[in-house]
């Protein structure tokens, strides 16, 4: 499947805010948008003023990135929200945190989405018991996320562990560190995602 290739940091920098989508690196001196806090490229620090189109496509491309999803993933995620009852923007949300490599990187299994995609692929993790290897599957509220025997003895997955340890748990997740296993409590809210993205503007791109 087609996936992207190119740094990474260049995302950050183009969607003008962290992304985190290089893991440690993200909170450290050396992430890019702090050294360099313009678009990249020859016009990167032009001054432009954005059209409304541009506004929600930025919008679009920023949520895109942040879960690492593709253009024709994200548009099924939208139809998939247009469905529900609730606000179609908050349950486009929803979907996106409810990606079972959302929840390793929310649970601190992963210091990064994308580590967590291909740690779900290499068959590390167990959905109430159950071996999972795809990362875009939708997790839902009582399912119990958990790190196989095997790969429990990895010194890779101590050391990520270990790391991660001090961030904070999503609320809507329940941690036991002692067993390696993570809960879905609750679906969360809008309130509890910490995308900095409007995405009502994602809906008015789709709707035209």
């Amino acid at each position: 499947m087609a996936r992207y290739t190119d740094a990474v940091c260049k995302l950050c920098r183009r969607e003008g805010q962290k992304l985190f989508l290089k893991g440690e690196r993200c909170y450290t001196g050396k992430c890019a948008i702090t050294r360099r806090a313009y678009a990249p490229g020859q016009h990167g620090q032009g001054r432009h003023k954005t059209s409304e189109y541009g506004l929600q496509l930025r919008a679009k491309q920023m949520t895109r990135r942040y879960y690492g999803v593709l253009e024709g993933q994200f548009r099924d995620y939208y139809e998939m929200a247009t469905k529900k009852p609730g606000k179609t923007g908050d349950e486009l949300l929803i979907i996106l945190e409810s990606r079972l490599d959302n929840i390793v990187y929310r649970l601190g299994w992963a210091s990064s989405r994308a580590e967590a995609r291909q740690l779900v692929v290499h068959g590390h993790f167990t959905v109430n018991g159950r071996k999972v290897d795809i990362p875009s599957y939708l997790v839902k509220v009582g399912d119990v996320i958990a790190l196989k025997d095997k790969s429990r003895q990895s010194d890779k997955f101590k050391a990520v562990i270990e790391a991660n340890a001090s961030r904070p748990v999503a609320k809507w997740l329940d941690l036991n560190r002692e067993t390696i296993e993570g809960k879905v409590v609750a679906m969360p809210t809008r309130e509890e995602i910490d995308l900095d993205v409007d995405e009502t503007l994602i809906v008015e791109l789709y709707s035209k």
